[in-house]
């Protein structure tokens, strides 16, 4: 038991536990103690810069640069008291994680002493350079400016006595080189065209927010498996690897008992994230062996966003502490369920009322059809829009596989909202009968009032699901950036409700009362917005065909899903509410086919590298052995015994030349498809010839290895097996 893959087994078996000391006092105690919040910016700052912070924070208010240069006193004050040495602009460029360059807190007086130093352009802004991000020709490599500006609605923490300030990122010339720009520019724009809608129903609202909550999932895998396995440590999944006789059919590791090592593990990573300010609640088990989840209390969309990023930085951060690398691809596994990340989003005014919950009165309850039907007209329109801004190599392999939500975008209100709607769409349109009455406790349709908060099952087959009181957006990948998919959310509902703001308004020039205006085109809506909802099975065979024939688009694949990004209608969309320009999203989009080329050749060469260099050797050594076998028994035994007793050995010799024989061949063939794929210039063409040409070899190349897996002796087989990766902890 030499080889690499026994000492790795030997390693992870023999991994102490790594438990962390008990924490004195209750979560309370420490939660927020690294994060520059309100209360310590009343500890640190005068009462008049806090409610300017605060209401830049709320209200979007300019901060001035006197109370800007006290947040930087205070804050410096604040972080060196944590015993931070250094503080850094930490923003999310458009790799979908974060980025972040460290400055000390030091001056040299003229004296030559140290002073610790961090001033109010320091805070406010800085050109960190980052010419070398992806920015889809915005910038060339050496035009290095790019600028990092203070964003006062997250607040700034510590990790690692670090000082981090989150900050949007921006080029010489103003485009946005991040996620978080657009994300902002979004909310913004959905807040003022929610508000708008918001007061038909009531003049004294000021704000609408968009809130988020996600839900996280991962694999945990040992380090020293993790480091024997040159395709996880390349592509972040197994491109080899035949299926584990015992996986997740039983359901038993779903929602089961938390294993020691992984619940140390979890402890730590909690106690790191509470004292960061980010309210994680739930951990369990998921349903793949080694798979779990974590998700927090919802939080404004920016500050959730800001928070699931680093989230994923402590999932492995901690990982490594306890002997574990953490798989946030899509589809680590073949053959079990690949992970997520469920956006639970929602609206939200500024008295508290989530715009999403059904209310106690006809009033409130026409508030909630109308926003519920823009959203489902949102969905109608907007649907490709929305499946290209999850679009990613990764979930491709994820979405559709029978256990995360079709390619195909599609909406699930349950049945009793159904119901409600079925019952609107036979209703006259005068629904509002008394003259003078305004308040809508005469809406005339039966039992309209008694909506219910719980009103739904849940659908975990859909990929867009209202779940009471909010829509489970299910189809984000699990390493997604939680801002993409919420760029494209937010403004395609931003986009609705300014359509159906100037639909009303057109209806109440000429006359109609307002109630009625709303409940005339909330109906319509309804009607038109039927084909997206479906209430069955989104994994079955039937939907694809039924989606067909109600024409949903169906776009499976990361280069088709992406020219939606493209359409006159989706760029003036984003360019009227001045979220991204013409030019920003094409950079995007000649960005994201890059990244996903790079990602199909990086897993093209690995898969060359392992069939050629690990799996073929290895096999050819045990079909050695058994041919020295065959060999032997001819020497001993008579020719009737022997062709009797050879004829298993021969028979795996024939059949393991034919798997060598088809894995080398289709290497080749497939090295060759990237090679013709290489030569072409064109992005979406190249990309195109990638998903097609080079792609469809691995699953053929994989078949062919995974048997030789089942054939070459145990002890000989150089790659950690499912059965090793999937159960050892």
């Amino acid at each position: 038991m030499s080889n690499i893959r026994f000492k790795a087994i030997e390693m992870a078996l023999s991994r102490p536990r790594r438990i962390m000391p008990e924490i004195e006092g209750k979560i309370s105690d420490y939660y927020g103690e690294l994060t520059f919040n309100y209360d310590k910016m009343r500890e640190f700052m005068s009462r008049e810069a806090f409610e300017s912070v605060r209401k830049a924070s709320e209200t979007g208010e300019k901060i001035s640069r006197l109370v800007a240069d006290q947040v930087a006193s205070a804050m410096k004050a604040w972080a060196i008291g944590k015993g931070a040495t250094h503080f850094s602009h930490w923003f999310h460029p458009l790799t979908g994680s974060t980025a972040e360059k460290h400055d000390a807190f030091l001056q040299l007086s003229p004296n030559g002493k140290a002073l610790e130093s961090f001033n109010v352009n320091e805070l406010i802004q800085q050109e960190p350079d980052a010419s070398s991000f992806p920015s889809g020709g915005i910038r060339n490599t050496f035009e290095a400016r790019g600028y990092t500006a203070w964003d006062p609605t997250s607040p700034a923490f510590i990790i690692d006595q670090t000082l981090c300030i989150p900050t949007i990122f921006v080029s010489y010339t103003g485009e946005a080189l991040d996620y978080k720009t657009p994300l902002l520019k979004a909310s913004f724009s959905l807040d003022r065209e929610a508000l708008a809608v918001c007061q038909y129903f009531d003049k004294n609202t000021k704000r609408v927010t968009a809130t988020l909550g996600w839900e996280q999932e991962y694999f945990l895998v040992d380090s020293a498996l993790f480091n024997a396995r040159p395709d996880l440590m390349l592509t972040g999944r197994t491109l080899f690897g035949h299926s584990s006789a015992k996986d997740q059919q039983l359901s038993d590791h779903y929602f089961g008992i938390i294993p020691e090592k992984v619940m140390d593990f979890m402890r730590e990573f909690e106690y790191e994230a509470h004292r960061l300010g980010i309210p994680v609640r739930t951990r369990h088990n998921e349903v793949a062996p080694n798979q779990f989840e974590v998700a927090p209390i919802f939080e404004e969309v920016n500050v959730a966003v800001d928070h699931n990023q680093l989230v994923m930085y402590l999932l492995e951060k901690v990982g490594k502490r306890h002997g574990y690398n953490v798989l946030l691809h899509e589809k680590p596994y073949s053959g079990v369920n690949g992970s997520g990340k469920h956006n639970n989003w929602s609206l939200q005014n500024d008295a508290g009322e989530n715009l999403l919950s059904p209310g106690r009165s006809a009033k409130t309850n026409l508030r909630f059809l109308v926003f519920l039907a823009n959203i489902l007209k949102a969905l109608d329109r907007h649907s490709p829009v929305l499946r290209a801004y999850i679009a990613s190599a990764g979930n491709d392999l994820r979405l559709g596989a029978h256990e995360a939500p079709p390619a195909i975008i599609s909406a699930f209100i349950g049945t009793q909202l159904t119901d409600t709607i079925e019952r609107i769409l036979k209703t006259d349109k005068k629904v509002f009968t008394k003259a003078g009455e305004t308040n809508g406790n005469n809406l005339n349709i039966p039992r309209i009032p008694e909506i219910l908060l719980d009103n739904t099952d849940r659908n975990r087959t859909s990929p867009f699901a209202f779940t009471g009181n909010k829509f489970e957006f299910r189809a984000v990948g699990s390493s997604s950036s939680c801002a993409i998919p919420m760029i494209a959310l937010n403004i395609i509902v931003a986009e609705q409700l300014r359509h159906f703001r100037s639909e009303v308004d057109a209806l109440m020039a000429k006359g109609m009362r307002k109630d009625n205006a709303l409940f005339f085109i909330m109906k319509n809506y309804f009607k038109e917005s039927r084909r997206i909802c479906f209430e069955g099975n989104s994994y079955s065979d039937a939907w694809i065909e039924q989606a067909k024939h109600r024409g949903l688009p169906n776009l499976p694949d990361t280069p088709r899903a992406l020219k939606s990004l493209l359409e006159p209608a989706s760029i003036k969309m984003f360019e009227s509410h001045e979220v991204l320009t013409s030019r920003e999203i094409h950079a995007r989009y000649e960005m994201k086919l890059e990244n996903y080329i790079s990602k199909i050749q990086i897993e093209s060469r690995v898969m060359g590298d392992l069939a050629i260099n690990h799996i073929i050797p290895t096999a050819i050594k045990y079909q050695n052995e058994l041919i020295n076998n065959v060999k032997g028994l001819k020497e001993v035994l008579d020719g009737k015994t022997y062709l009797t007793l050879a004829k298993n050995q021969m028979d795996a010799i024939r059949e393991m030349s034919d798997h060598i024989n088809e894995i080398r061949d289709k290497v080749i063939q497939m090295t060759e498809a990237r090679r013709q794929a290489n030569t072409i210039e064109d992005y979406p063409a190249k990309a195109l010839a990638y998903r097609d040409e080079v792609f469809a070899f691995f699953e053929q190349i994989r078949y062919h290895a995974d048997k030789l897996e089942l054939m070459v002796d145990n002890e000989m087989w150089p790659l950690p097996k499912y059965r090793e990766l999937l159960f050892i902890r």
